[in-house]
């Protein structure tokens, strides 16, 4: 998990934030150990920027990533707490990883929380609910 954590702060320089100065990098790590990162990118029409989590996600699907490939994703700011997925990343992750995937928490403490991915949206919306 340290691994993923120092690529994580390497990525964090990456977030482009000039309204919020709110920097969050994510780092996927696929079951054969590939790994996917992203970064939120704002802009200055607030609805049109991206979130951290669905950056990496979104890079990996591009690449021909499919959610049975995905074995966990950190989510890590430079704060000194946790910072949770929004719920539109929530909805995504739901759909794109597979609901027993790893979801950690990381902050500049160098400290952890570890969910699984189905627990970060209860009663989620799926492909079953179609």
């Amino acid at each position: 998990m340290k691994d993923l954590l120092k690529l994580a702060q390497e990525n964090i320089k990456n977030a482009y934030v000039p309204y919020s100065k709110f920097r969050v990098s994510a780092v996927l790590e696929l079951k054969n150990g590939e790994i996917y990162k992203g970064v939120n990118v704002e802009n200055a029409a607030y609805g049109l920027a991206n979130c951290a989590e669905r950056s990496a996600l979104f890079a990996a699907y591009s690449n021909g990533v499919r959610k049975e490939d995905i074995k966990r994703i950190m989510v890590y700011t430079d704060k000194d707490y946790f910072v949770s997925p929004c719920g539109a990343c929530r909805q995504v992750m739901r759909e794109l990883m597979e609901e027993e995937a790893d979801v950690i928490f990381a902050n500049s403490n160098g400290e952890f929380k570890e969910v699984k991915n189905k627990d970060l949206l209860p009663f989620g919306f799926t492909e079953k609910d179609l």
